[in-house]
């Protein structure tokens, strides 16, 4: 990555832990993908039960595998036969891991989600929820980061998912009500209730969608 891009994250990821600090939730910085998986795996204790609902950067920088592969109780949905259960089960893990649409400058957090486990979830529930953030994702402001999460990670989701929703053809939001719609639920969280609850590493790397 070119240095002036580099130094230009690094300042840019203060701004936003500062925020995220006066929201009280704690911010994290990582220069890499390795660096967020060691930083990741230093907040989650030996044993915890962790679960995910999604998350591509959460796979992009090696964490499952490393919780997979050490001493944890890793709830896979993909891999359960009953995947309504293992949703459920989510409400009580240790750790509940996440990446987000987008992230202001001054630290709120934009989600949205189409069967609403993640975001529900993100809202309450898990005793702790980790999120892995690329700086691709950082907005300027709420406004910035709704519409970031409606015509970047939307329609991209939708492709992948192999949804028939306008914005799969069209690469933009539709404002549409098609029964594949994956804009179910917006969740903004501007501030944790419980303090040590939430966490972000914002990873100098693109990730993500």
């Amino acid at each position: 990555m070119n240095e002036n891009i580099v130094k230009r994250n690094e300042k840019l990821a203060q701004k936003v832990i500062k925020g995220l600090n006066s929201r009280n939730m704690s911010g994290y910085y990582a220069s890499s993908a390795e660096e967020a998986r060691k930083i990741a795996l230093e907040l989650i204790p030996e044993g915890s039960t962790v679960t995910m609902g999604g998350g591509m950067s959460v796979h992009e920088i090696g964490l499952v595998e490393a919780l997979k592969a050490g001493n944890y109780e890793f709830l896979d949905r993909d891999a359960a036969e009953d995947k309504r259960a293992a949703m459920l089960a989510a409400y009580d893990a240790d750790f509940f891991l996440s990446s987000c649409n987008a992230i202001t400058e001054d630290g709120i957090l934009v989600n949205i989600d189409g069967n609403s486990n993640r975001v529900s979830a993100i809202a309450q529930g898990p005793k702790k929820v980790l999120f892995i953030v690329g700086m691709n994702k950082v907005c300027d402001d709420v406004d910035g980061a709704i519409k970031r999460a409606r015509n970047v990670a939307a329609p991209i989701n939708a492709q992948r998912f192999g949804l028939d929703t306008p914005c799969s053809k069209t690469g933009s939001c539709m404002n549409c009500k098609s029964p594949d719609t994956i804009c179910c639920q917006f969740l903004i969280t501007r501030f944790s209730r419980h303090a040590d609850r939430i966490h972000v590493i914002l990873v100098n790397d693109s990730l993500g969608f």
